[in-house]
């Protein structure tokens, strides 16, 4: 029986070193019961190796951390536990439905209870009219439709889908981003690992950013989404003493002849902005604030130095 008052997972100083690479310089982060947890990150940032780590697949070389409070690697806390690799290798020469009762039997799932699991799932995931399709004669995205569905087979409490919508067109990806809905009402937890940032941005509650291997931020996407604000000015009379004037709200000014662009950290800066610009003497014609967008926040926060 897990406890309710537990995080989901727990991780301190985690590090997984390769000879003289450090994978992994400190994965240190607490996701809660029952949200969806983005893990974002470029290419070599360490995301594979960290969840290797959550799922007991690699061993850390020092640090430590727990699934709801039972320490990794747990066969008891494992079998909780659904995972969708982002590079899947299935048992290509077995039908659907036999691949999802060859994964039933490794739980020890009582086939009186399989029986409408899998056909649940098959249905969940669109894929009921190819149960007796052998997993060869599958598109990417339907090995992908029936990874999520093996994930979800044993009703875990605990998630971890990795690019689970890599291989999907956006009937799929809008069924995939169905079905983690579904699971967060029912209070499972979901650690998402995913390139397409405006997936995450819909569907997750927090995001964590790693970067050369470590976590350089943690924050919920609504604060993250809601906070800052870009600021677009077409206007006239910009002289200098006007832009300097604006250092006073923002860190980010820039002014090309008619145009202005400057970041904020709050909107309630914006009639106070206007104002300043008015009383400047500045002749306003176009103001256009918006808030920045997940995939700019990604690069302002780990740089440009690779691609997810």
């Amino acid at each position: 029986m897990l406890e309710d008052n537990v995080a989901a997972i727990e991780t301190h100083n985690l590090r997984k070193v390769f000879g003289d690479k450090v994978a992994v310089e400190d994965l240190t982060l607490t996701v809660k019961r029952g949200e969806v947890f983005g893990f974002l990150g470029p290419n070599g940032a360490g995301k594979t190796t960290s969840v290797k780590m959550l799922l007991a697949l690699t061993a850390p070389s020092s640090g430590e951390g727990s699934l709801f409070g039972v320490p990794i690697g747990d066969p008891a806390v494992r079998s909780r536990v659904g995972f969708l690799p982002e590079h899947f290798r299935f048992h290509d020469w077995l039908e659907a439905s036999e691949f999802l009762y060859l994964h039933a039997d490794l739980y020890h799932i009582p086939h009186e209870i399989s029986d409408g699991r899998i056909a649940n799932l098959l249905e969940l995931v669109g894929l009921t009219p190819h149960a007796h399709k052998k997993l060869h004669n599958f598109s990417k995205g339907m090995l992908q439709r029936i990874g999520l569905a093996q994930a979800l087979l044993n009703e875990p409490d605990l998630v971890i889908l990795d690019e689970p919508t890599s291989g999907l067109d956006p009937v799929g990806r809008r069924l995939v981003r169905d079905i983690i809905r579904d699971l967060r009402e029912r209070g499972t937890t979901v650690f998402l690992n995913s390139h397409l940032l405006s997936e995450v941005e819909i569907t997750c509650d927090r995001v964590a950013f790693i970067k050369h291997g470590k976590v350089v931020l943690i924050s919920s996407l609504e604060t993250l989404v809601e906070g800052e604000v870009s600021l677009e000015v077409r206007a006239r009379n910009l002289r200098p003493e006007v832009i300097e004037g604006l250092a006073h709200w923002s860190k980010n000014v820039r002014a090309d002849q008619e145009h202005l662009s400057l970041t904020l950290e709050s909107e309630a800066d914006l009639p106070v902005i206007n104002r300043y610009l008015v009383e400047q003497g500045v002749d306003v014609y176009t103001f256009h604030p918006q808030h920045i967008s997940l995939e700019d926040l990604f690069i302002q926060i780990v740089g440009t130095d690779g691609g997810l």
